[in-house]
């Protein structure tokens, strides 16, 4: 269960921020032994933003955002095709997951296969990076290197799969134009169709929490958009790369993100705190510092206790995004942007050059995978 509660966003923590980066990102997730849980959801994502979604006790792709309603005008066949891909990706995930439980020796128990795939577009010097990733029960078990189109293994049992799909060269320069020409020209696209909700900037809301006296002090950053922040604590000017303790970038229910970033104090005299200060950075807005002043900490003591419900809203919003989704934790910054392959068909009619695909079909998973 420890997969579910995996979110689909980018971890952007460090010097500067990415100004100019852009993604359209799929994550498909085939489950077994959940009751609760649907066996296939699949859900693409522009800029951190859902844009769709599909499993299998419904059955069809739903938009999920108003301005998405422009791709289906331009295009009536959209959604029926989109619906009939993920469909078919359904069927092979589910033998592919028991031909998984067979390598992995496996029986009975919760057990869940993972693609990550998607592109990114830089628009301030145009280059593009593609990715396609597969995971099993939370860990990587293949990845498609663009650079080579070779396959590479994670876990001796997907050895015998990097092999067969190595050997498709054809196949794997489908991919590749895929990734840097089909993804990015429809990421391109959905820019322009979503620029009102998906290049705007909020403001983000900064404030400082503390359970107890004894407790880190948490530098949280609410409200803002895009999802590429860079929160850090500095002293005397300097960003601290000790004492500190990175939160992942969450969703909000409103469509913004939040962050937060721990300092640790404990063998720092409370004279000494003046010396420090928490900056948030993103674009297009100047930067935020807020210094480490005990008058602006807010705590579980007296009349800012208020702030506990709040975090725990928040955590709660977490854990239903992540069963909704069912995506992998993301272990560090560069694993984030590492997408998985869609399982489908080897119909190569859906990565025609048009773009008009989004989701291009691939080998099918109980074919490769048995």
């Amino acid at each position: 269960m420890k997969a579910l509660i995996g979110l689909l966003l980018l971890l952007v923590f460090g010097h500067g921020v990415s100004s100019g980066l852009h993604s359209l990102h799929y994550f498909y997730t085939a489950s077994s032994g959940l009751s609760t849980f649907p066996e296939f959801v699949s859900v693409g994502m522009v800029d951190g933003v859902q844009i769709d979604y599909y499993d299998s006790n419904t059955q069809r792709v739903v938009l999920k955002q108003d301005w998405m309603e422009q791709v289906t005008r331009g295009d009536p066949a959209y959604l029926e095709r989109e619906t009939g891909i993920r469909k078919g990706n359904q069927q092979f995930f589910k033998v592919g997951v028991g031909t998984l439980k067979q390598r992995f020796n496996q029986t009975g128990g919760a057990h869940m296969v993972q693609v990550m795939y998607g592109c990114e577009w830089d628009d301030e010097d145009d280059s593009t990076e593609g990715y396609d990733q597969l995971g099993y029960d939370g860990e990587d078990f293949l990845s498609l290197d663009l650079k080579t189109l070779t396959w590479v293994a994670a876990v001796r049992q997907a050895f015998t799969t990097k092999q067969r799909w190595d050997g498709d060269r054809a196949q794997n320069e489908r991919y590749k134009h895929y990734y840097t020409k089909v993804c990015v020209d429809w990421l391109k696209k959905h820019l322009a169709y979503g620029k009102s909700t998906l290049l705007r900037t909020d403001r983000p809301r900064v404030s400082l929490l503390q359970r107890s006296p004894s407790s880190p002090v948490v530098c949280h950053a609410t409200g803002f958009f895009p999802d590429r922040v860079v929160v850090f604590w500095r002293r005397d000017g300097q960003e601290l790369q000790e004492q500190v303790d990175h939160g992942e970038v969450l969703p909000n229910h409103d469509g913004t993100f939040q962050v937060s970033v721990d300092l640790i104090l404990k063998a720092v005299p409370q004279e000494d705190w003046g010396r420090y200060e928490c900056v948030v950075q993103l674009r297009g807005i100047e930067d935020i510092s807020t210094p480490l002043d005990p008058a602006l900490i807010r705590t579980n003591r007296g009349k800012s206790g208020s702030t506990v419900p709040i975090i725990i809203g928040f955590v709660v919003l977490l854990l239903a995004a992540a069963a909704a989704v069912g995506v992998f934790l993301y272990k560090k910054r560069n694993d984030s942007h590492k997408q998985h392959k869609p399982v489908g068909s080897s119909d190569t009619s859906s990565e025609n050059t048009d773009g008009q695909n989004l989701a291009p079909e691939a080998r099918p998973l109980t074919e490769v995978l048995s």
